[in-house]
C-alpha cells in the first residue's frame, strides 16, 4: 500500500486535498452525497473541478474501532482500470491520508 494523497476537512463536511502518483498530479473534493437513494449508494462523490472521477463508502465497522474510514474507488478513461484504496482520517480530524491498494485478483 502506498500513500497518493492527502487531505484536509472542507467548511461542506466532505474533503479536499492533492492525489499523486507517477501519472497524476491533481487536486480532488470529496462531496457528501446528499441524495443517497439507498444504502448501497456512496456516502461522497469525488470530483477534479467540475468531472465526476470516483466515489467512496464509509466502512460502516470503523466507528467500532474509533476512526473514519472510507472505501475509495476512482476511475477516469485514462486509467486502464480503477484505483482502489482507503482515506483514512487521522486521530485528531484534521487531515485524512489516501491509501492506494492494488486489487486482488
Amino acid at each position: 500500500m502506498a500513500i497518493i494523497g492527502m487531505l484536509t476537512p472542507a467548511k461542506d463536511g466532505g474533503w479536499v486535498g492533492r492525489i499523486r502518483t507517477l501519472t497524476i498530479n491533481t487536486r480532488v473534493r470529496f462531496v457528501p452525497n446528499d441524495n443517497r437513494n439507498s444504502d448501497q449508494a456512496p456516502d461522497y462523490r469525488i470530483y477534479v473541478g467540475a468531472s465526476e472521477i470516483g466515489a467512496a463508502w464509509r466502512d460502516r465497522r470503523s466507528s467500532d474501532r474509533g476512526g473514519k474510514y472510507l472505501h475509495v474507488r476512482l476511475d477516469d478513461p485514462s486509467l486502464s482500470q480503477p484505483l482502489s484504496g482507503a482515506m483514512i482520517a487521522a486521530a485528531d480530524g484534521i487531515s485524512a491520508r489516501l491509501v492506494w491498494s492494488r486489487r486482488r485478483s
